[in-house]
C-alpha cells in the first residue's frame, strides 16, 4: 500500500476520534459518527483522501469480519429456527419490493427493464448496520431481530441470481439456464462443504492448533478459515458476507468458538468501522446541496415503502403488531449490495450517469437514518398498538388456541419460552405447580400446543394477552425474554395488573437491574452476574472454604452488587490456598479393584488409617455417594474411594486397591507389608 495510503488511514483514525467524541457528546450513534467521517474525509467532502479503493478493501474485510462473529454467535441450530423468515420472509419481501418500485418506476415513464433494476436496487437492505445495531441493543435473539435476520440471510443469497439477470434486463443475451444450473450445483457443493467441515474438518484442525498453546497460531488459523470460506464462496459467485457467515457457523460447531470471538472482537470492530467510512465517502455533497428537497423526498418515501412490505411480510409470518413494526422498520434502509450492484447497472446502462448520483445520495441518507429509525421503532409501535385494530393483530393474542381455566389463580405465569422459559416449566410440572406460558413466536406456540404445553401465542406488552393468562390472579411471574425494550414494558404492565404478584425478571446486562426495578419488578436477575456468582462460587469450593463462608460471600455480592469485588475487604486466611490448612497433604481418589485386597473387607479390617496413614472422606457407589462412612462400611468392587493423606503414603497404599495378577501374592502378604 505504501506510506501514502498510510498517512491516509492516519487521517481517518484521526478524523473519526473526533467525530465519533463529538457524536458520544451529542448521544448521536457511532455508526453516523463514521459515515460523517467518510463524507468529511472523502473526495466530495475535504478531499482528504484520495485511495478510495484501498478503503473499499479495508472496508470487504470488516464486512467479513462482521458476518464472521455473527455466524460464530448464532450456530446451525438457530439457523435451523429461522427457516421460515430465510425461505418465506425474504421471498416474500423482495418479490413485493420489487413488483412496487418496478411499477412506480413504469409509472413514471422508464422502460421495464430498468424498472425492475431499481426494484432490485432498493429491495436490499444493509446487513451490516442492521445486525451491528441489533447487536449493540441485545435484539439479535429477539423475535424481530431473528425476523430480520432471516430476511437479510435471503437477501445476500438473492443478490446473485440478480446479477447474473442484470445483462438480461438490458437486453443482453446470456446462457440463464447453464448459469442458473451450475449456481445451484455450486450451491449445494457449498452446504455439503459447510456440513463437513463444521462436523468433523474444522473441529480436528483447530484441536491440532490449539494443541501448540500458541496464540498467534491460532488467531491465523481461525482468520485464515473465515477467509478461505469468504473467497470460496465469492469465487463461486455468492458474496463475501455469506461466505463469511458460513465460515462462523462452521467455527460455531467446535468447541473452541467462544476462544476464536474473543480473538476476533477487536479487528472486527476496527475493519468495521472502515465499512461505514467508505459508505460516507461514496455522498457527492455539492448534489445534496444542489437538489436536498428532492433526495430527502425520496429517501423518506423509499424508507416508508421498504417498511411498509418488511412489516406485511413480517405479519403473514404470524407475529404480532410490535414484532411486525420493529421488523419492519430495522429492514428500511437501501444495503450495501446495492452498491455492487448499481455498478453492473452502470455497465449495462440500466441505471444512467444522472441518477447514480442520486441513488448514492439516497442510500447513504437511508443507511444515516437506520440508528434513528431503529431507536424509534419501539415508540412507533407503542403508538400504534394503541389504535383501534382487532386483537388478534395488535398483541397476537390467539383465542382459538389454549384457553387458560376461568378460575386459575395462584399460578405461574412465564412470559417467554427460550432456554429459561423452557427449564422452568419443566421444573414447575415436575413439583405440580400449575402454569402459563406466553410466547410470542407462532411457530413454537404451535408446536409446544401440540406437545401439551399450556401455551398462548401473544405479545406479552399488550394487556390483552396478559389478561388471558389471568396474570392479575398468579402469584409469580416471570419474564424471560431477549427484548429489552419489551422486558420494561412487560415489566411495568404486569405491576399495573398485578401489584400482589412475584414478579422475576431476567436480563441480560446490569444496567437493566436499575429501571426494572424502578418499574416494579421484586427480583431482577442479569445472566452476566449470575455468570460470574457462579464462577465465584466454584472457585471457593474448589479452595475448601466452608459452605456457610460462601453462601454469606454470595448473599453480600448479590446485595451489594459488583462493588464488592471492589470493597470487600477479606482476612486473607478466609480465601486461602489450600495448602494454608493442610501442607503436605493431598487429596485424591482410589478405584477398588475387583481382586484387590481391599475389595469385600470393611474399613475397620483394612485399618488404613493406624496402619497406612490414609483417611477415607467419603465412598461413591455408583450414583450414591458415601460421606463420612462408618468403620463397618465394607468396600465394594469399583468403588471409588475420596481419600486424605501425605503423598508417600498415598503411593504406598496404592497396591491394597489394584487387581491381584494371576499368580501373584495374596492379598493378606500386601496388607502386612
Amino acid at each position: 500500500m505504501g506510506a501514502p495510503f498510510l498517512n491516509e488511514v492516519l487521517v481517518i483514525f484521526g478524523l473519526s476520534i473526533g467525530v465519533i467524541w463529538a457524536c458520544h457528546r451529542l448521544r448521536v450513534p457511532a455508526i453516523v459518527g463514521f459515515l460523517l467521517t467518510g463524507i468529511l474525509a472523502g473526495p466530495h467532502g475535504l478531499g482528504l483522501v484520495r485511495a478510495v479503493h484501498e478503503v473499499e478493501v479495508l472496508a470487504d474485510i470488516g464486512v467479513v469480519l462482521l458476518l464472521f462473529t455473527i455466524g460464530i454467535e448464532f450456530s446451525f441450530k438457530n439457523l435451523l429456527r429461522i427457516k421460515k423468515p430465510v425461505l418465506m420472509g425474504g421471498a416474500v419481501q423482495v418479490g413485493l419490493t420489487v413488483a412496487a418500485v418496478a411499477s412506480l418506476s413504469t409509472f413514471a415513464g422508464h422502460a421495464p427493464g430498468p424498472s425492475i433494476f431499481f426494484g432490485f436496487l432498493v429491495s436490499l437492505s444493509s446487513t451490516a448496520i442492521v445486525l451491528r445495531l441489533m447487536q449493540e441493543r441485545g435484539e439479535l435473539d429477539s423475535p424481530h431481530g431473528r425476523s430480520a435476520f432471516g430476511i437479510l440471510i435471503f437477501q445476500d443469497i438473492i443478490v446473485v441470481p440478480m446479477m447474473l439477470v442484470t445483462p438480461l434486463l438490458a437486453g443482453g443475451r446470456g446462457e440463464t439456464g447453464p448459469s442458473v444450473l451450475i449456481l445451484l450445483g455450486e450451491a449445494a457443493a457449498i452446504v455439503v462443504m459447510v456440513v463437513v467441515s463444521a462436523k468433523w474438518v474444522v473441529p480436528w484442525a483447530l484441536y491440532q492448533v490449539a494443541r501448540t498453546k500458541s496464540r498467534e497460531l491460532f488467531l491465523l488459523s481461525v482468520l485464515a478459515t473465515c477467509m478461505a470460506v469468504a473467497w470460496l464462496t465469492s469465487a463461486l459467485g455468492l458474496s463475501l458476507a455469506l461466505g463469511a457467515f458460513l465460515a462462523g457457523l462452521i467455527i460455531s460447531e467446535s468447541e473452541y468458538s467462544h476462544q476464536t470471538l474473543g480473538n476476533i472482537l477487536p479487528f472486527r470492530d476496527v475493519f468495521t468501522s472502515f465499512f461505514f467510512v467508505s459508505v460516507g465517502m461514496l455522498l457527492d455533497v455539492r448534489y445534496l446541496l444542489l437538489h436536498p428537497g428532492l433526495i430527502v423526498l425520496v429517501a423518506v418515501g423509499l424508507l416508508l415503502l421498504k417498511a411498509m412490505i418488511a412489516c406485511f411480510t413480517t405479519g403473514l409470518m404470524g407475529f404480532p403488531l410490535r414484532t411486525i413494526i420493529l421488523a419492519g422498520l430495522a429492514l428500511s434502509q437501501v444495503g450495501e449490495f446495492s452498491f455492487i450492484l448499481s455498478r453492473a447497472g452502470l455497465r449495462y446502462d440500466l441505471i444512467t450517469e444522472e441518477m447514480y448520483p442520486l441513488f448514492l445520495a439516497v442510500s447513504v441518507l437511508t443507511m444515516a437514518a437506520t440508528p434513528f429509525v431503529i431507536a424509534l421503532a419501539p415508540t412507533v409501535a407503542d403508538a400504534m398498538a394503541r389504535l383501534p385494530m382487532p386483537a388478534r393483530l395488535s398483541s397476537g393474542l390467539d383465542l382459538e388456541g389454549w384457553d387458560a381455566p376461568s378460575g386459575m389463580k395462584d399460578h405461574l405465569v412465564i412470559i417467554g419460552f427460550g432456554v429459561n422459559g423452557r427449564n422452568l416449566a419443566r421444573a414447575a410440572k415436575a413439583v405440580g405447580i400449575p402454569f402459563v406460558v406466553v410466547e410470542i413466536n407462532p411457530e413454537t406456540a404451535r408446536v409446544e400446543r401440540g406437545r401439551g404445553e399450556p401455551m398462548i401465542y401473544g405479545d406479552a406488552t399488550q394487556e390483552p394477552v396478559l389478561r388471558h393468562a389471568h396474570v392479575g390472579e398468579a402469584r409469580t411471574v416471570v419474564v424471560a425474554i431477549n427484548d429489552p425494550a419489551a422486558t420494561r414494558r412487560i415489566t411495568e404492565t404486569v405491576r399495573r395488573l398485578a401489584p400482589g404478584a412475584h414478579l422475576i425478571v431476567r436480563t441480560r446486562y446490569l444496567q437493566e437491574m436499575k429501571p426494572l426495578y424502578e418499574l416494579g419488578a421484586n427480583e431482577v436477575i442479569p445472566e452476566e452476574f449470575e455468570t460470574s456468582v457462579e464462577i465465584f462460587a466454584r472457585v471457593m469450593r474448589h479452595y475448601l472454604i466452608p459452605r456457610e463462608e460462601i453462601e454469606r460471600l454470595i448473599v453480600e455480592l448479590r446485595s451489594g452488587g459488583y462493588e464488592m469485588f471492589r470493597n470487600l475487604a477479606l482476612d486473607p486466611a478466609t480465601i486461602c490456598d489450600l495448602n494454608h490448612y493442610l501442607h503436605g497433604i493431598e487429596i485424591s481418589t482410589l478405584r477398588v479393584g475387583e481382586s484387590s485386597p481391599a475389595a469385600g473387607s470393611s474399613l475397620a479390617e483394612m485399618e488404613l488409617r493406624k496402619r497406612h496413614g490414609v483417611t477415607v472422606v467419603a465412598i461413591r457407589r455408583g450414583e450414591e455417594m458415601l460421606v463420612d462412612p462408618e468403620p463397618e462400611t465394607k468396600m465394594l468392587p469399583n468403588d471409588i474411594l475420596v481419600v486424605l493423606g501425605a503423598p508417600e503414603r498415598l503411593a504406598a497404599a496404592l497396591p491394597l486397591f489394584r487387581s491381584r495378577a494371576p499368580g501373584g501374592p495374596d492379598g493378606s502378604s500386601l496388607v502386612d507389608a
